[in-house]
């Protein structure tokens, strides 16, 4: 959740104002995720505040990275008042994590059996009528060879 601005707050880097509105989207849409009610397990409950997570720092990753669009200072910035995933940022800047949905799919200690979560086998090795869903964010499938 992004920092509440205060009076003492610094004020935001130029171009914050820019993209703003889309940012306020995505934390009202993250509020409304929040706040419905829901009688499925845990994780699936929490699947699509994993999902929104994931595509507000997609977001400011493609503005960065791809696009060029912010500054460094906007960037380091938005990082810091938790606008996006510093740590997911970093795993999909390395080969073979390009499309990484969560951490919680690279950590060993989450799976039963020591290793990643099913989403992240290429989708060439599971066959082409297996459906595959994460237990932990729901995604359909975020390794790279896909």
């Amino acid at each position: 959740m992004p920092r509440i601005r205060t009076s003492r707050s610094k004020r935001p880097p130029e171009g914050f104002d820019a993209i703003e509105p889309t940012l306020l989207e995505f934390q009202d849409m993250m509020r409304q995720a929040e706040n419905t009610p829901s009688k499925k397990t845990k994780s699936e409950a929490l699947a699509p505040i994993f999902r929104i997570h994931h595509q507000r720092s997609r977001y400011v990753y493609d503005l960065y990275y791809k696009r060029e669009a912010i500054s460094t200072e906007l960037y380091e910035w938005l990082l810091k008042q938790n606008y996006a995933d510093a740590n997911l940022i970093a795993k999909w800047k390395k080969p073979g994590y390009e499309k990484l949905c969560c951490l919680k799919c690279i950590q060993t200690s989450e799976s039963k059996f020591g290793s990643t979560c099913i989403c992240r086998v290429p989708k060439a090795k599971l066959g082409k009528d297996t459906h595959v869903e994460c237990v932990h964010c729901g995604c359909h499938g975020c390794a790279s060879g896909s």
